[in-house]
């Protein structure tokens, strides 16, 4: 009877316990709202033409007008307006690049890369011979609006506001001195990443514009090294001209203080006083146009050996090329980070002679945008890379694959928070 009684005890217990749980859970959930209709995604427009279309705006503030009068100017000649940007333009990441001859591809798949992992929008400010334009637009138009709500752009003209255009313009390759004038035509733009067509950026640019706020006082831009060893750097064996620190530096990836540039009094060679940089650019090509091999990244090692202290180095893993693992892997920081920017340099883009950077350049190329990045894109790279091993760059894949896995998990991270935000209220 005691036995049947405490049986009994127990499963009353059990049920009462079984009631509260199911009461609890159903009060810890509430009832889904019904979901806001989700508004069409903009497509990417040039910045010259956001101001003839109603648009609401991304800026909570009153919209203020610059000193000179002016809402937005599309890419004119030098003194026909200045390129003045909306309230949206200055919550972007400004990124600059220079495209000539058949730098078209390049280009454009360095602009895929800086969209498909940046977070905050972006601001393209491409410089292209006129015959590139059109083919410019056609293209970006093209790319699904999930991605274009994510940048606006400017096309400008080749142009150089001092000196010889026709010698600026053969300076070492065609139109490369153009990021020497970024700071004279870009006068409403405050900082700047400025990169080569042949670069990949394999993380959020979001990450190396952070570094803007780590310069100090004095410093007004920013490069990695030209090489790690200067016994086997070209600067430290072949350089017939003043260079920049042990090994020099190489302007491939340049973050840019434009407004620190466009304020500083630079110490030279020339006159003892100090100039301002447009001054500085053409007296300082003519005296040393016979002893520079590298053109205008050689007249900015110059510059900074004379002012070191408006300089900030920042690691090779932000400006990766083959050197740094050609002859051997001598890039620490990406040994222990991974390749933040990939620098194709030396055309390994479309040979075979580093095939692990081609690998990297033909996947980027090849994703369509609206796949899943790691079916689509790192198991394919994957795949790629086991055909590398014969190559001293392809012996140490996890160099190259480290930071775009991490990459891809946290935009994948983003995308799971923004859907569950969006369908629970917590």
């Amino acid at each position: 009877m005691r036995l049947s009684c405490k049986v009994a005890a127990a499963l009353l217990c059990l049920g009462s316990l079984l009631l509260l749980y199911l009461l609890a859970g159903s009060a810890a959930a509430p009832p889904r709202p019904p979901a806001a209709p989700s508004a069409p995604a903009r497509p990417a427009v040039p910045l010259a033409r956001r101001r003839h279309q109603q648009q609401p705006r991304l800026s909570r503030s009153p919209p203020r007008r610059s000193p000179a009068g002016g809402k937005l100017a599309g890419a004119r000649k030098p003194g026909d307006q200045k390129h003045l940007y909306e309230p949206s333009s200055l919550q972007c990441m400004h990124l600059a690049v220079v495209a000539c001859g058949d730098r078209l591809e390049e280009t454009l798949i360095m602009l895929k890369s800086a969209v498909l992992f940046s977070n905050r929008r972006l601001c393209f400010h491409i410089f292209a011979e006129d015959s590139l334009k059109p083919e410019f637009e056609k293209k970006l138009k093209e790319w699904p609006s999930s991605y274009t709500k994510k940048f606006e752009y400017n096309i400008y003209p080749i142009t150089f506001s001092v000196g010889n255009a026709q010698e600026w313009k053969k300076l070492f390759k065609p139109c490369a001195a153009q990021r020497l004038f970024l700071p004279v035509i870009l006068k409403d733009v405050d900082s700047l990443l400025y990169v080569d067509t042949d670069v990949l950026f394999l993380r959020p640019i979001d990450d190396i514009w952070h570094i803007l706020k780590e310069f100090n006082s004095t410093q007004l831009a920013a490069m990695a090294p030209e090489h790690e060893i200067p016994k086997i750097g070209w600067y430290s064996r072949f350089a017939r001209h003043p260079y920049y620190g042990t090994t020099g530096v190489n302007s491939g990836v340049m973050l840019m203080n434009l407004t620190r540039i466009r304020s500083t009094q630079f110490k030279n060679s020339m006159i003892p006083s100090g100039l301002t940089w447009e001054e500085m650019l053409y007296p300082l090509y003519q005296k040393y146009k016979n002893y520079i091999t590298w053109g205008d990244q050689d007249l900015l090692n110059i510059i900074f050996y004379f002012n070191p202290e408006c300089l900030y180095v920042f690691p090779c893993q932000w400006n990766y090329r083959p050197d740094h693992c050609m002859y051997g892997s001598n890039c620490k920081a990406a040994e222990e980070e991974g390749v933040s920017i990939l620098h194709g340099n030396r055309g390994v883009y479309h040979d075979d002679k580093q095939p692990t950077f081609k690998a990297l350049y033909e996947v980027i190329r090849d994703f369509p945008f609206e796949d899943n990045l790691f079916q689509s894109l790192y198991y394919p790279l994957q795949s790629k890379f086991l055909d590398t091993v014969h190559t001293l760059c392809g012996r140490i894949p996890q160099v190259f694959l480290k930071q775009i896995e991490k990459t891809m998990k946290k935009v994948y991270e983003n995308r799971v928070i923004v859907y569950l935000g969006a369908n629970h209220r917590f």
